[in-house]
């Protein structure tokens, strides 16, 4: 009879990926291979998966986030794409890759956290993680004059270059961001927000960005130098009258907190991230 083994850092074998692909669909309705294809998926990303009779029946994926935190470098973990297939559950698999995770990565990184659905709760726990609170800024604008963003849609692959070299050249606009993190930036632009990247001249930055109404909720700013975050909201034009951030801003003045309330989704952090600043909120598209 086969044996449930581990494997991790496998991206390159075809058969273990494909089927990696194959319980994520089952699990999430989402493929890594296109990802793959396009050359995103890095060592940043490296599933912890167990085999039996040669196809994946758990995982759990580390993401390796290094991270600017006021000035100074950290380096966390985030694990994510946490799934067994249905036929394999209840037997410990989960709990076996989080003791291999556990084992490799103690006294190694600032921290280890996750996003967690409601029907886990209980879980992580068990492995020393508790619920941690995240905090959102926003506040109330009045914009004059024209749209000036100009929109910079993500279909060919000579526009995520241009994107990709921005990252690459970039310096932190917010107290809480990540680090040059080309692979899970271009996963959402390449895959859910073709459509919302824009470029604002005056502050040459990038800008990833979504309007609802009167409403900016401002997701990510890619810029080689420190921008005036009110000058990248007047660039989206005087209908805007309220900016919601996705990130943690450089400087908190004027704007008002508020808790995070996300359906289904409860921030679980280890010991060593809880004592890390506290109302701050993990930039939206460093979720993994």
């Amino acid at each position: 009879m086969d044996e449930f083994t581990i494997v991790k850092s496998y991206r390159q074998d075809e058969a273990l990926r494909q089927s990696f692909n194959k319980l994520a669909e089952e699990t999430f309705g989402l493929s890594f291979e296109d990802w793959y294809q396009n050359g995103y998926w890095s060592d940043n990303y490296n599933p912890y998966s167990i085999v039996y009779q040669g196809e994946i029946v758990a995982n759990v994926s580390v993401n390796t986030m290094d991270m600017c935190c006021d000035g100074v470098q950290k380096r966390f973990i985030q694990l994510g794409t946490v799934m067994t297939r249905q036929d394999s559950r209840g037997q410990g698999l989960s709990r076996r890759l989080m003791e291999e995770i556990e084992k490799d990565y103690a006294g190694k990184v600032d921290g280890i956290y996750l996003f967690a659905n409601d029907s886990v709760l209980d879980f992580y726990p068990k492995f020393g993680f508790k619920k941690a609170k995240e905090y959102q800024y926003w506040k109330e604008i009045t914009a004059a004059g024209p749209a000036s963003a100009v929109h910079m849609p993500m279909k060919e692959k000579t526009d995520w270059r241009r994107l990709e070299k921005a990252i690459m050249e970039s310096c932190s606009n917010s107290s809480f961001g990540m680090d040059k993190n080309v692979g899970l930036i271009m996963f959402y632009v390449t895959k859910f927000m073709q459509n919302n990247v824009y470029y604002v001249k005056t502050q040459d930055a990038w800008v990833i960005a979504e309007t609802d109404g009167d409403a900016l909720f401002l997701q990510e700013v890619i810029a080689s130098t420190e921008v005036n975050l009110d000058e990248i909201v007047k660039a989206f034009g005087k209908e805007i009258k309220k900016v919601i951030l996705g990130f943690t801003p450089l400087h908190r003045e004027g704007y008002q907190v508020k808790e995070v309330q996300e359906e289904d989704t409860t921030l679980f952090e280890d010991e060593k991230m809880a004592e890390s600043e506290k109302h701050i909120m993990f930039p939206v598209l460093s979720h993994a």
